[in-house]
């Protein structure tokens, strides 16, 4: 368990609010501005919630280290998976390449889909926690029902992977001042990524691809989806069809896709 350190943001809102009543006592007619204040508070809070790469609310890894980026490293992330139709497929691509992946992969999806989390480990890959269910009010939960989420993920995942994750995304990105600490007590770290191409929604592999593409450089942590993944027009997945030209741009650029975990162990 780790110990938790909350950021220089909830530790200013922590002393806005132990400080409004004797702020009141002492200056009552002041109320409007105080009001203000707090409520401007809370609004920054929510912001930083729904800002996925924000570190305002705690630790969030959206870069790999210096190290890893020195020996041409990225870190291909996959999501919302597995998915029976969709997974098979990248697998056999990032396998055909010689690159590897790490797959955030939602409990209950991975209970039903055994044997696709077998085969993500035995292609070398990183199976990681996203959540049991991939609630879309994840962000709004509170303490108990945000641990439950992250908890039973973990046990799904580590029965069907071999091992506890030690990585966590939150659905969408979107999280509150509870999933920090949460993190924290089970030695879990939060990660986001550097550019993703919005293929869940966005049909136009070649859009994608520019989007994921864009300012390419070592270090870059990238996100694709084998589960909600959107459709081309022929009924491909979008996913399956840039994670080849994607990889294509890894290797003219020289890097190398490796599994985040593998990436961090130099420096923790």
């Amino acid at each position: 368990m780790q110990r938790w350190r909350p950021s220089p943001l909830l530790v200013a809102s922590a002393a806005l609010h132990l400080a409004l009543p004797a702020l009141l006592a002492w200056r009552p007619a002041h109320w409007p501005w105080l009001l203000a204040a707090l409520l401007a508070d809370h609004a920054v809070i929510a912001a930083a919630g729904l800002w996925p790469r924000s570190a305002l609310l705690g630790a969030n890894l959206t870069r790999l280290p210096a190290a890893a980026a020195a020996r041409g490293e990225v870190a291909l992330t996959i999501d919302d998976g597995p998915d029976p139709d969709v997974t098979p497929q990248l697998l056999e691509l990032l396998a055909g390449q010689g690159a590897r992946a790490t797959f955030f992969c939602i409990g209950a999806r991975a209970a039903e889909q055994p044997q696709l989390c077998a085969a993500i480990r035995a292609g070398g890959h990183a199976l990681e926690n996203h959540s049991q269910n991939h609630r879309l009010d994840f962000s709004l939960l509170g303490p108990r029902r945000m641990a439950r989420e992250i908890d039973s993920a973990q046990r799904t995942l580590e029965a069907l992977g071999g091992r506890a994750p030690t990585l966590f995304r939150a659905p969408a990105g979107l999280r509150n001042p509870w999933l920090d600490p949460l993190l924290r007590r089970r030695g879990l770290r939060l990660a986001t990524w550097t550019r993703r191409g919005f293929d869940t929604r966005e049909r136009d592999p070649q859009r994608v691809l520019r989007r994921l593409c864009r300012d390419l450089r070592a270090g870059d942590i990238l996100l694709l989806h084998d589960g909600h993944a959107a459709r081309t027009a022929d009924g491909r997945a979008v996913s399956v069809a840039v994670l080849p030209e994607l990889l294509a741009a890894l290797r003219a650029a020289g890097l190398r896709s490796v599994p985040l975990p593998q990436a961090l162990e130099s420096v923790d």
